[in-house]
């Protein structure tokens, strides 16, 4: 059982509970942590199945120049890698891959691409407050739905028309994208090393009516003169914490305004030898024409023997439904389109492994997309609640590295610190975002 007295409640042992609780104890507060999972990390699990390790989730530390995992990274004396520096991707054009040509043309595509949804958001701001990316995106040239696909269900795990315009500009990542070689999963067991973690302990009602906070579940009762609550917008939109009083108005609609996108992956590992004639960190992808879906894929990362493919929006909605089987199918199906049956000699279809974020209770979903015309609700669902006694963080509570562990990094952070300044310490500024 646990139980106790505290003074900052932390609810989630992902990246933005990991911060909040080592803020809070930098701070000289005394800390808790109730993580409902058997392990620390969140959306963020190194596997080991095959063999070595594979970001189930989290996979690259974004917008490295400003991350502040990058320097604790450091510290811990944990190697990072420059991905974009090896990135070698390739384009499947159908019957052949893609020429140098043609990839120059797609490059000069993609910068026109964001160019004209920069352009569209220019527009009158009443009309753009309501628009969608599948608005602004633009239709009919040769490598548009190619590029439409990469920026919504691949990069933002949701389908354009479902990703609110401004929301999408607000959140681009910029700068260098490192890759742990252990893992980012490893890298947050690492930062929660020596925090007061409990694990399986599934909080089931938050009452924060009082003077106090009381957490309640199976593991017992915690007290707390302020908690930061970190589960996914999904968790919270699900009723799976009962709130006491419920939440306010406009934290409750802004769980609801971003909901999970999904963004599934599955490893295959290389049946021998053949190693598809591509790189180590080679991507691969294809040509796509309007309405067409597919998975994307990046091989042999560091040299390993395994490949990994991405399913995001509504195609991995869809393949979560029918179970993992379904997915690994569909990456074999996606290959066989370029290699034939070479890709079932080469790589192996037991063993394989699929992340399962839909399934997940304490995830159901991988990041949150803001809906159309629901700006604001990032901001609305991290403003602190009851006097500051409860904050919400996480990714979806930040307003520019929205679904990365920097992102929810800094809200758990802030949130820490926010809390503090409630119970006695002095006011503190703002984290830099």
């Amino acid at each position: 059982m646990v139980s106790g007295d505290c003074d900052l409640l932390v609810v989630g042992a992902g990246a933005a509970g990991i911060a909040a609780a080592r803020e809070a104890l930098s701070l000289g507060l005394r800390v808790r942590v109730l993580e409902a999972r058997g392990r620390v990390g969140g959306r963020a699990r190194t596997d080991h199945s095959l063999g070595t390790p594979f970001d189930m989730g989290a996979t690259w530390l974004h917008a490295a120049q400003s991350n502040p995992l990058m320097p604790l990274a450091e510290a811990a004396g944990l190697w990072l890698f420059d991905h974009d520096a090896v990135r070698d991707s390739r384009v499947w054009m159908g019957d052949r891959w893609a020429g140098a040509a043609e990839l120059r043309d797609y490059e000069a595509a993609e910068r026109d691409w964001h160019a004209a949804v920069r352009l569209a958001a220019a527009g009158p701001a009443a009309e753009v407050r309501r628009m969608s990316l599948a608005d602004a995106a633009p239709r009919g040239g040769f490598w548009d739905a190619t590029l439409t696909h990469w920026e919504a269900p691949v990069i933002s795990g949701a389908e354009a028309r479902d990703i609110d315009l401004g929301d999408y500009l607000s959140t681009l990542l910029h700068g260098t994208n490192l890759m742990p070689r252990d893992g980012c999963g490893h890298l947050l067991e690492v930062l929660a090393r020596g925090l007061p973690v409990a694990l399986e302990a599934p909080v089931e009602r938050i009452s924060w009516g009082g003077r106090r906070v009381r957490a309640e579940g199976g593991f017992g009762v915690v007290e707390a003169g302020a908690a930061v609550v970190t589960v996914s917008t999904g968790v919270l939109a699900s009723g799976a914490i009962r709130f006491d009083p419920a939440l306010p108005g406009a934290a409750a609609q802004a769980a609801h305004d971003l909901p999970m996108g999904l963004l599934s992956k599955v490893g295959l590992r290389a049946a021998g030898d053949d190693r598809l004639d591509v790189p180590a960190f080679g991507g691969i992808e294809r040509r796509l024409e309007e309405g067409e879906r597919a998975m994307t894929f990046v091989a042999w990362p560091f040299g390993r023997d395994h490949l990994q493919g991405f399913a995001g929006g509504a195609l991995a909605w869809e393949m979560a439904r029918e179970g993992d089987a379904a997915l690994v199918d569909l990456a074999f199906s996606e290959l066989r389109r370029i290699y034939g049956g070479r890709a079932d000699r080469a790589l192996r279809r037991d063993g394989a492994v699929v992340s399962g974020w839909a399934r997940d209770p304490w995830a159901r979903g991988a990041y949150a997309a803001l809906r159309p015309g629901c700006g604001g609700a990032r901001e609305a669902l991290s403003a602190p609640i009851g006097e500051g006694r409860l904050h919400l963080a996480g990714e979806a509570c930040h307003t520019t590295l929205a679904g990365t562990l920097a992102g929810a990094w800094l809200s758990g952070a802030q949130a820490a610190r926010s809390a503090a300044a409630l119970l006695g310490l002095r006011p503190v500024p703002d984290l830099p975002a």
